[in-house]
């Protein structure tokens, strides 16, 4: 068997999801640069994904991640990123966008319930008025103290990888 293959299957454009057949599942989206995957995010996605039926990621690109964290960011390509997040067995797919928020994906593929880490007020999660609108629903995951990308980052001075 080829689970590399298999991983690779799950990253998907837009398009490509929106011919995936659904067949009545409720799906759950979240969305992150996922920079540096570590036991809290995969925590919290695990803990998406029990919410529904199958949990689709979207992952900002490499330009929308240096936008919103700076030059030095992200550490990991896109393509490493989007492959570790893909190769979870709870994500079902990981969707690349270049914009600086997830709206338009999530407009675009219109999921059932909407959610991200406890440390966002649900008024203040992108795409949550449109979800509710839809009839949808939009929750918090709780974080897991003590893991986050920039605390790595902070721990360990500077570090720059190499792409």
């Amino acid at each position: 068997m080829d689970f590399l293959a298999l991983v690779n299957q799950k990253i998907m454009t837009v398009e490509q999801f929106q011919t995936v057949d659904r067949q009545d599942k409720q799906m759950v989206f979240t969305n992150g640069c996922f920079d540096i995957l570590h036991a809290g995010h995969v925590t919290c996605l695990a803990k998406a994904r029990q919410l529904g039926d199958m949990l689709v990621v979207g992952l900002n690109s490499d330009a929308s991640v240096r936008r919103l964290k700076g030059t030095s960011r992200p550490l990991n390509p896109e393509a490493a990123r989007a492959q570790l997040l893909a190769s979870l067995l709870f994500v079902d797919a990981v969707i690349l966008f270049e914009e600086d928020t997830p709206l338009q994906l999530i407009e675009a593929i219109q999921p059932d319930i909407l959610t991200k880490g406890s440390d966002y007020a649900i008024e203040n999660i992108v795409g949550a008025k449109e979800v509710l609108a839809r009839g949808g629903q939009v929750c918090t995951v709780e974080l897991v103290k003590g893991y986050s990308t920039s605390n790595y980052l902070n721990l360990s001075g500077s570090i720059k990888l190499e792409h």
